[in-house]
């Protein structure tokens, strides 16, 4: 409120607090709304119709200058991270799609740009620590990657890199640096996709698998080591995959099946991949499949369900920075709301 002066017309403001500015607005505050917005993937503007409803008007547009001063504190950490994460012995790598209205509007120009592509890379690292990374923009995932293992010490052996086998996952630069593992249930999905029209073939396969996956049950039931179970895997899971190997080469030997059929295609997704998909039989601590970057991407699409898009660039920055980083607390069993708070307080240090 404002008086005003009847002889000269000054105008007199109220004082604000001492805690002006900035600081109306509590670290723990910040912090709520960073993980409501980017882990349970609340929008801005049904956060905003919830505050009206209290009678505490909060605009998505205050929001998100707030979260925004979050990760000015914490992108220090996330940089940070991709060193970390690069030495690290083993990575999942998975992508998605992204919306950003800048980059969308780019596309509509004439004449429009190389490329048109949005994704969203997660790259997550496990090792002495566990770190998960989330890097958003026109960059193929395989690139992603490139860039975080041109940080990797040349020293380490090859870091083994579990990912879907797509051409776009693959490093450019740097692949001399990875040791390639294939997910075996994108090589199950073939058949289980086609088991309706082949069903006895399919289902040998599907079977098979099957044991595979029994025997990593008992692997972790038992809690073994990880080269107790590359010795339990040799023992029992080699000669299963060997028969399978060898039953598809005879299949496709003896014409049973169409090479240029679906089924023929599944069993050469296979065959083609048949040294990065049967690495646990080799390496100690080699992962089957690739559903642990599957999981982390959940956290993805649920802010992307709900908010739809970033306006930018940097709000996708903003983004990768504090749900790389709410996630990597996650695995680390920390609380990303404590974590966020703390980095506030210290941010000048």
């Amino acid at each position: 409120e404002q008086l005003r002066c009847g002889t000269c017309g000054a105008l007199f403001p109220a004082a604000l607090p001492a805690q002006a500015g900035e600081d109306t607005y509590a670290i723990s505050l910040k912090a709520n709304l960073a993980v409501a917005h980017y882990h349970l993937g609340l929008p801005f503007k049904r956060i905003e119709a919830f505050q009206e409803l209290l009678g505490m008007p909060l605009p998505d547009a205050t929001q998100l200058d707030l979260v925004e001063q979050i990760a000015d504190s914490a992108y220090p950490v996330y940089e940070q991270l991709k060193y970390l994460g690069a030495q690290q012995p083993l990575v999942y790598q998975d992508d998605t799609g992204a919306r950003l209205l800048s980059l969308i509007k780019e596309n509509q120009t004439d004449p429009p740009p190389e490329r048109k592509g949005m994704y969203t890379t997660v790259l997550q690292f496990e090792g002495e620590q566990a770190i998960c990374l989330y890097v958003t923009g026109r960059q193929h995932a395989g690139e992603n990657l490139d860039d975080i293992l041109a940080l990797r010490d040349p020293a380490l052996p090859p870091i083994q890199w579990m990912s879907d086998a797509l051409a776009a996952n693959t490093p450019p630069q740097h692949q001399d640096k990875t040791l390639d593992l294939n997910c075996l249930v994108h090589g199950r999905r073939q058949f289980v996709d086609i088991e309706e029209y082949f069903p006895r073939e399919c289902a040998h396969v599907i079977d098979a698998l099957a044991k595979i996956y029994k025997h990593e049950a008992h692997c972790k039931q038992h809690q073994l080591t990880p080269t107790q179970r590359l010795v339990y895997h040799q023992a029992h899971s080699r000669a299963v995959m060997d028969d399978l190997k060898t039953w598809m080469q005879q299949q496709i030997a003896d014409r049973m099946v169409e090479p240029n059929s679906r089924l023929g295609g599944a069993f050469d997704y296979l065959l083609k991949r048949w040294e990065a998909l049967t690495r646990f039989l080799e390496i100690a601590g080699a992962p089957l499949d690739n559903n642990v970057a599957e999981r982390a991407l959940k956290l993805i699409l649920r802010l992307r369900k709900n908010s739809l898009f970033y306006a930018n660039e940097h709000g996708a920055y903003v983004g990768d920075v504090i749900t790389s980083l709410i996630e990597t607390c996650r695995l680390a069993g920390a609380n990303p709301v404590d974590y966020f708070s703390v980095l506030m307080e210290n941010r000048s240090a």
